[in-house]
């Protein structure tokens, strides 16, 4: 009795916040620029108490959007997604403002923060059309070899991806930086020049970008206009609680309903309409689709009954093998004004090390910029960064705020230039994810173990000399200070407030202890609901009817250089082949 009464004081006190947060997000909604044939979509406060759909996916992000558009053209179907429209949100659509979204820590930003167990800032998204609203843009396909490893059917990849990108993908402009970093690539090695391609090819490559000419950001919410309006409801500001099974005279859990609720606290109910190829569909992302179904009963027997849930299926993989690329970079300030970038140009090696950059500030390179600013400065800002030399207890508000102001006392030339980064294929270590709470709104717990395999960090190490090269090339050397050696870089790095990891004297200029020190995210976690281990090769729960989890969290490793384009593939891939199947038809 005495546990019934502390679960349900706690469920109360988080209504009670939620209504709070919902108030001020559906306020937010109201400035919001809709497209016009976007009538489908509506805060989920106008959701009836109870409602009925053939397919439910749950989580309107990289995969979510492509999916429902795709199932709405001969099924009816029901979009529930936790964070509000990207539409009218400047930091969203512009690419000058990338950095603005990952520094907002309201409760109503698009970008939710969390630190993993390992100490690196990172970011969760909770917004209509996913990650694609909060990175850096880059598009750019998974290798042939990628597709063929997980047994997608090739032709309908090249479909789907070529769906996507008539929407979303476009060729960048290569202006100085950008252009520089390409000609150092090839100037020491990382070749062929395989030009401007959307393929994975080792070699140095221009790829595409989500960003159009004007520096306009196209999401996947982009793609809800292939969605047949009649047939399809989205619903913004709908956290879900839990999946509801039926289990009573049933060999197997069956999934045939979600509780929700909207963004006043008040709870929804949707079910699926009766019918054998009905579903409910999981994209919640890496870290959101592990903790539902735990949240749900699904998941390890001893963790989920340490937190009182009612456990339906013990499955000790759902949370098990949580990966995240590690970056690593070095900040080199240029002589000369540079563009506002971001990720433009890669440099694919044969070691499985990719090599990226991105350039500018807000006011780096304009003639009217004054003399004292506050930089733009991505995940080396104070505010994303969180000062990782000040002690946890003092990581206050007034802390991020005096050190921004002692950022507007520095001239505006220290702020002008960019960075060369490095991320790893894979990578080969991998961790784990944990509830935290029973409130689904919160982040669960997760550590993901950067570089605890030897490889991970050779690679680290050798895409960081690939770096140095770059950097000391004749084609880069018009944006470096002759007089700033790349070791003088290095350190000058080391001291960025990047993670919230313990820092080690450089002085030995060791490579090994700079890529465990500086190591940050580049938010291409996945994993957590592998394919053979959590969900079979068709994307069905394993010992569940009705269920499948399709996202980021089912990938083995991360495809391509950057992951978008596939998971966005992916929701339409895996549409065509669900609704190939409830025709009865072939692919």
């Amino acid at each position: 009795m005495m546990m019934m009464m502390m679960m349900m004081s706690k469920s109360s006190m988080w209504r009670n916040a939620m209504f709070l947060v919902g108030f001020l997000c559906l306020l937010s909604l109201s400035h919001a620029e809709l497209p016009p044939n976007y009538s489908f979509m509506k805060p989920a406060t106008e959701a009836p108490p109870v409602s009925y759909y053939d397919y439910i996916i749950i989580g309107g992000g990289t995969a979510g959007c492509p999916l429902a558009a795709t199932l709405s053209q001969t099924s009816r179907v029901l979009l529930l997604e936790r964070g509000p429209a990207p539409y009218g949100n400047k930091n969203i659509s512009n690419l000058g403002n990338f950095a603005d979204t990952l520094s907002d820590t309201s409760p109503t930003s698009p970008s939710q923060r969390f630190i993993s167990e390992d100490g690196v800032i990172s970011a969760r998204a909770r917004v209509l059309g996913g990650g694609s609203c909060l990175n850096a843009g880059f598009y750019t396909r998974a290798s042939p070899d990628y597709v063929r490893q997980v047994g997608w059917d090739g032709r309908l990849v090249n479909e789907s991806y070529q769906w996507v990108e008539k929407v979303v993908a476009f060729e960048p402009p290569m202006l100085q930086w950008q252009s520089a970093v390409k000609d150092g690539l090839l100037e020491v090695g990382v070749n062929p020049y395989n030009g401007f391609t959307f393929d994975h090819m080792y070699g140095t490559k221009i790829g595409g970008t989500i960003f159009d000419k004007d520096g306009f950001r196209h999401t996947a919410a982009d793609l809800l206009q292939y969605a047949n309006p009649p047939m399809i409801t989205v619903l913004l500001h709908a956290t879900v609680s839990k999946i509801l099974f039926r289990q009573k005279g049933r060999p197997r859990l069956m999934a045939h309903g979600v509780a929700f609720w909207d963004g006043a606290g008040v709870m929804h109910r949707a079910y699926l309409n009766k019918g054998s190829k009905n579903e409910i569909i999981v994209s919640a992302g890496a870290l959101g689709s592990p903790q539902l179904l735990m949240l749900s009963g699904i998941g390890p027997k001893e963790h989920l009954q340490s937190f009182g849930i009612n456990v339906l299926l013990d499955q000790p993989m759902v949370g098990q093998g949580m990966s995240d690329n590690p970056m690593n970079a070095i900040y080199i300030p240029s002589p000369l004004p540079v563009e506002i970038s971001l990720i433009q140009v890669v440099g694919i090696t044969e070691f499985d090390s990719y090599i990226e950059a991105a350039s500018g500030s807000n006011f780096a390179g304009h003639s009217d910029q004054p003399s004292h600013f506050t930089p733009n400065l991505g995940m080396f800002s104070p505010q994303i960064g969180q000062l990782s030399k000040v002690p946890p207890g003092k990581r206050t508000p007034e802390a991020i705020a005096k050190a921004v102001e002692q950022m507007k006392s520095l001239e505006v030339s220290a702020f002008r230039g960019g960075f060369i980064l490095e991320k790893i294929m894979g990578p080969v270590s991998t961790g784990h994810l944990e509830l935290k709470n029973l409130n689904p709104y919160d982040n669960p717990l997760v550590t993901f173990n950067y570089f605890k395999e030897p490889e991970d960090l050779r690679r680290c190490v050798q895409g960081m000399e690939i770096i140095e090269k770059v950097i000391e090339s004749k084609a880069f050397s018009k944006f470096r200070y002759p007089y700033i050696s790349v070791e003088a870089l290095i350190n000058i790095t080391v001291h960025f407030p990047v993670n919230l990891r313990p820092r080690h004297d450089n002085d030995s200029k060791s490579l090994e202890q700079f890529c465990k020190d500086t190591v940050m995210t580049i938010w291409h976690y996945h994993g957590g609901c592998h394919v053979g281990r959590v969900v079979d090769h068709d994307y069905k729960v394993l010992g569940v009817d009705a269920l499948r989890i399709i996202d980021g969290s089912t990938l083995n490793y991360s495809p391509g250089t950057n992951p978008q384009a596939t998971v966005m593939m992916l929701g339409r891939y895996m549409g065509m082949k669900i609704m190939s199947e409830r025709l009865g038809k072939k692919e």
